[in-house]
């Protein structure tokens, strides 16, 4: 008889009566503590579990009788570099749109702006989803004692059953050092490995042939007429060699046929001509240098490479009871959502959001995260979203994990891109603004777009490229990195800020400096004949992303001894950008006037950026702006059907981390992992929000949340390290180990009955760091690789 949710808790309530279990039992429910596992195969992509290799995605799918990866590559694009999406008639337009908003004629300026100011690409694409590798076993009765599983410590998935006697096994990796996904299956007994290899359905123009009997080949093109013109896209080869041992391997005219083999390896590779790569080339080499490795060499390298990174950090937030960690994780997820107190699956949520940075971003991918990773579920793909690069926040979150948790290097391919925004942003500054520097807005991506998004709203947000630069600005100060900081954030920001510098411009009444027009992602306001608008003058997030842009740009030049002149102007500039205020219901005020929101429900609260990720709004040293932050959340929480996103639950755990209050930061915590994760623990953005039919996966959730984790742990904005800021009640003992600070300093803290036990303080460069906990502060000078422990007692104040 199959395994099934219900047999299988009707069992663990009658092994509570015995004194010992059988060994197969007991392997069975035996769970490491860094691991998803299952006692069925995945019927949804949102039960299926994902592996990848920063280039290579797939998701597994487990099936007894039909084995499922879902492939996907970073670089499989449609679309093309444009050379006509600025739209013509901006540059003239500007200054009449703009007096219209310092007149209040809102209407007729949100109307000039949709005619003139939006984007118009012709070809912009999208990352698209690749064909299924499906494996068609010859079913010979049912199985049993069924368990699917990922391993985080490994980056391993793993099946196992039992059809009569035989017990199969199966292992799939995405290797990094091999450049291939490598599948291994495995029989108890002799001759039992027969099944067919193919294709399944295929959304893309494409041909599959064999090669030498062995290899199944699907040479294709990545178009598609939704997001492009059907003719613009990577062309892209996928390679499946098979290699048994014992038995048989044929080829029919699209398929492979194995037969009674002992073992098998699956070794997949992808190519794609992005870049100027040669798709069959890069295949064919990879397969080669792969074949050349048994399974256990293969799978050595990948975990010991997996592991260098994963292993950096570890997390304990408390023991879960028993009966949760028996449970399977779908199992135990919906508990959880019922109101059952697990901390360890939340640890385990945030060490999958590192597993998920490491499987889709590494040093050396040609592209970063997008949307959805290096994944594809094939719905974004074909909505209007596009599975791009969301500059208004998703692909910031993207990478909020990857400094604070130990994964700099993650970062690396997001440089990449900053880069070629940076490149041909220059183009849609002077086309669209007669401004020198660059510019980009709401989105990007593979072929550098940088002219406004195509949707009134959303797509004039002016201050993207700033948000997604401070990624640049973190790797540094994390780091204290002064030769990344010369060579290539310094430059991105000079660039940007000579761009806002000439493009802002005086506020008739008060005589700031504004941006505009402009939006305040994606939200509207109510002017006072109660039309909905949104393009305005002097929003509070791009005063915020300014602010932030000048003041880097002034620390830099003056680290570096350079451009004196360009630091005295940012200076002045600074010095009249608008002041925060609160409008009238006690909030943080979005706009520069006190409007009413248009969508009082909305998702987006972008005005908060400067709570998280920027400190120009904290609790210690701005304590009425930080209380007009939080009436903003409540506000937003407390209307009916609040727009719920898996990135927006994430900010209100970090916004509630930066606001010092762990409860809640918890709260909204639970929050994200029951009611905006799956079955496979991925993040979600809920159907019937932002135009979504249904549940689509976005892997900012994931990461974001494992972000906030990591804040209410350790802070260290505001040239501080907080220890423990926003612990919650829930945790009150636990450990973490490996966590990073901005000086270049690692930390490992202890804490026990909700108190600090212990803290060690690695400085990776030497420096000097104020040290916090709770309202008292330590002042430490550490040397290169010197390691301080404290305990609570080291902050008591001295007479």
């Amino acid at each position: 008889m199959p395994v099934t949710r219900r047999n299988f808790l009707q069992g663990g309530l009658a092994l509570a009566a015995l004194p010992r279990t059988t060994k197969a039992l007991s392997s069975l429910t035996k769970s490491p503590q860094d691991e998803l596992w299952y006692l069925h195969p995945a019927e949804r992509w949102l039960e299926a579990l994902p592996i990848g290799n920063g280039r290579l995605g797939g998701m597994i799918f487990g099936g007894a009788g039909k084995e499922r990866f879902a492939l996907s590559e970073a670089t499989a694009w449609s679309g093309a570099p444009g050379k006509n999406d600025v739209n013509p008639g901006a540059i003239e337009h500007l200054a009449e749109i703009r007096q219209l908003l310092f007149s209040g004629k809102y209407v007729e300026a949100r109307d000039l702006s949709q005619k003139h100011l939006l984007g118009r690409p012709t070809s912009f694409g999208t990352n698209l989803p690749l064909p299924e590798l499906q494996l068609s076993f010859e079913d010979e009765g049912a199985s049993t004692q069924y368990r699917r599983a990922l391993s985080l410590d490994e980056a391993v998935a793993r099946v196992d059953f039992r059809r009569g006697e035989a017990r199969f096994s199966r292992e799939v990796i995405a290797s990094h050092p091999d450049n291939v996904i490598a599948v291994r299956l495995t029989c108890s007994k002799s001759g039992q490995l027969s099944f067919a290899v193919g294709f399944g359905a295929i959304t893309i123009p494409a041909d599959i042939t064999t090669d030498e009997q062995n290899t199944l080949v699907l040479r294709g093109h990545a178009f598609e007429r939704l997001h492009s013109n059907g003719r613009d896209g990577v062309a892209l080869q996928i390679r499946a060699k098979i290699i048994a041992e014992g038995g048989n391997v044929s080829a029919a005219r699209q398929s492979l046929q194995v037969k009674n083999a002992d073992a098998v390896t699956v070794l997949i590779a992808i190519g794609t001509n992005f870049g100027g790569s040669d798709p069959e080339e890069a295949c064919v080499q990879a397969l080669s240098r792969a074949s050349r490795k048994s399974y256990a060499q293969l799978r050595a390298a990948h975990v010991a490479d997996h592991q260098s990174l994963y292993r950096r950090v570890t997390l304990n937030l408390g023991a879960s009871s028993t009966a949760s960690k028996m449970q399977p994780t779908d199992v135990r997820r919906k508990a959880f959502a019922a109101g059952t107190s697990d901390p360890e699956l939340l640890a385990l949520f945030f060490q999958y959001g590192r597993y998920l940075t490491i499987a889709g971003s590494r040093a050396d991918s040609s592209l970063p995260l997008a949307l959805q990773g290096i994944w594809n579920d094939g719905l974004a793909s074909s909505m209007g979203w596009t599975n791009d690069y969301h500059l208004d926040i998703n692909t910031q979150q993207n990478y909020w994990a990857a400094e604070v948790c130990n994964l700099s290097e993650c970062q690396t391919p997001l440089f990449g891109l900053i880069d070629g925004l940076r490149e041909a942003g220059r183009r849609t500054a002077k086309e669209m603004y007669g401004a020198p520097g660059w510019v980009c807005h709401t989105v990007t991506n593979a072929w550098g777009y940088t002219a406004p998004g195509w949707g009134i709203g959303w797509g004039l947000f002016v201050t993207a490229g700033i948000w997604i630069a401070l990624q640049m600005w973190d790797h540094y100060t994390f780091n204290a990195d002064v030769g990344f900081l010369r060579a290539r954030v310094y430059p991105v920001l000079r660039e940007a800020a000579e761009f806002f510098l000439a493009y802002m411009v005086p506020e008739p009444k008060h005589g700031w400096l504004v941006t505009g027009p402009s939006d305040s992602p994606e939200n509207w306001f109510l002017i006072p004949e109660g039309e909905r608008c949104a393009e305005s003058m002097g929003n509070t997030v791009d005063r915020v992303f300014v602010y932030a842009l000048y003041s880097m740009c002034i620390e830099a030049s003056k680290i570096l001894s350079v451009d004196a002149e360009l630091r005295s102007t940012l200076e002045s500039a600074r010095a009249k950008l608008p002041p925060f205020q609160i409008g009238r219901h006690g909030q943080l005020q979005e706009w520069l006037e006190d409007f009413e929101d248009g969508e009082p429900n909305h998702r987006h609260t972008a005005h908060l950026v400067a709570l998280y990720p920027e400190n120009q709004i904290s609790s210690r040293t701005t304590p009425e702006l930080a209380r007009a932050a939080e009436v903003t959340i409540q506000r937003r929480m407390n209307t009916p059907n609040w727009e719920q996103s898996e990135w927006g639950r994430a900010n209100l755990v970090v916004y509630y981390a930066r606001l010092l209050n762990g409860d809640s930061a918890h709260k909204y915590l639970e929050g994200l992992v029951a009611k905006a994760a799956d079955d496979n623990l991925l993040t979600f953005s809920s159907g019937g929000i932002a135009g979504a039919e249904q549940n689509i996966f976005a892997i900012d959730g994931n990461t974001a949340g494992a972000a906030g984790i990591a804040e209410m742990l350790l802070q260290s904005q505001g040239g501080e390290i907080q220890l423990l800021p926003a612990l919650p009640s829930a945790w009150p003992s636990g450990s973490v180990k490996g966590l990073c600070a901005r000086g270049g300093f690692k930390i490992d803290l202890t804490w026990q009955n909700g108190a600090l036990l212990s803290a060690a303080i690695t400085s990776k460069g030497g420096g000097d760091t104020p040290v916090r906990y709770g309202n008292e502060v330590l002042a430490l000078h550490l040397r290169p690789g010197e390691v301080t422990r404290l305990r609570p007692e080291s902050f008591k104040r001295r007479g």
